[in-house]
């Protein structure tokens, strides 16, 4: 089971142009869509439309337009009720895949209900394969709040606490490195930004680069970095080698939630027991997927084409 946890969950609104987005402008959009998001919800939907036992912990009253969203999809979810409403992003694409994104803050959480989605946590890991921290923090919680949680899931269970991926940004992801998770999602950003730098475009340019700054998040403790790279695939850079994906061919139509698809399609792809190289297979092949449907729709393993996806080893 691979259970996710975000702190600071949405409903996420896409809206298609027939072009150009143009500032300061009246434009007609062409189709408009919503469903629940936020970074772990996206990787719940995506793993169940595969059949993938998963849970998505989310802070949100019952009545929420998120919460209700999720129980119309069927999205396997339970929540912490918390007496405010959450947040609405809108997406904003055009023809050729580019989205303007636009995030609200989300409601402030209580150190009193920050610590109860931690213990929720805490209890529902029990037995569970994975466990994700996803996505930003809301107003109100600590930056180091991801690593509290990976520190009180591990103290609850020793040897038999889930791996634990990351998939932030920022200062939580940063925070959350002093404690170590088996692997952290940055893209190009925010793998620069983790060292410091600024050559986040270079980054998602040159998987070569991209590969050999993410080998030093080794050294911290990382156990594994999958870094995705948009249009050039992905990297995997773990303590057994380095290693390329790249392809199909898509035409791009929408690159929200592709990111977390493809951490999806990793994690789905560990559970079959598969190698590093099959597992990066699978999460080139699930981003690609994702990018390549309107809206915010997730794909299925069925859907996806990890043969066509080329692995190649970095030194």
């Amino acid at each position: 089971m691979i259970l996710t946890l975000t702190p600071n969950p949405s409903l996420d609104r896409t809206i298609e142009l027939a072009g150009v987005l143009e500032r300061g402008e009246v434009q007609r959009a062409t189709a408009a869509s919503q469903h629940p998001g936020g970074k772990g919800v996206n990787i719940v939907r995506a793993l169940a439309a595969s059949g993938i036992e998963s849970l998505a912990l989310i802070p949100g009253d019952a009545d929420d337009a998120v919460v209700r969203a999720l129980c119309v999809e069927n999205i396997p979810h339970l929540t912490l009720p918390i007496g405010a409403a959450l947040r609405s992003n809108v997406a904003i694409t055009e023809p050729d895949g580019t989205t303007t994104k636009v995030n609200e803050p989300g409601p402030t959480l209580s150190p009193e209900q920050l610590a109860a989605l931690l213990a929720l946590t805490v209890e529902k890991s029990d037995g569970a394969g994975w466990l994700v921290l996803a996505g930003s923090l809301p107003p109100g919680a600590p930056d180091d709040f991801y690593a509290h949680v990976i520190d009180a899931v591990r103290a609850a269970y020793g040897a038999k606490a889930p791996k634990i991926a990351v998939d932030s940004s920022g200062t939580p992801l940063l925070e959350s490195l002093r404690s170590a998770p088996d692997l952290i999602k940055p893209n190009g950003e925010e793998l620069a930004e983790l060292l410091g730098t600024d050559n986040g475009a270079e980054l998602e340019s040159n998987p070569t680069l991209a590969a050999h700054t993410a080998s030093a998040l080794l050294t911290r403790g990382v156990g594994a970095v999958l870094a995705t790279l948009g249009s050039k695939g992905a990297v995997l850079v773990s303590k057994d080698g380095s290693w390329h994906g790249n392809g199909p061919a898509i035409e791009a139509k929408s690159t929200v939630g592709a990111g977390d698809s493809a951490l999806a399609g990793y994690l789905l792809s560990t559970l079959r027991g598969d190698s590093a190289q099959a597992c990066l297979q699978q999460a080139v092949a699930h981003g690609a997927a994702a990018a390549s449907l309107p809206g915010t729709m997730v794909p299925s393993v069925a859907q996806t084409n990890p043969a066509a996806v080329v692995v190649t080893a970095l030194a």
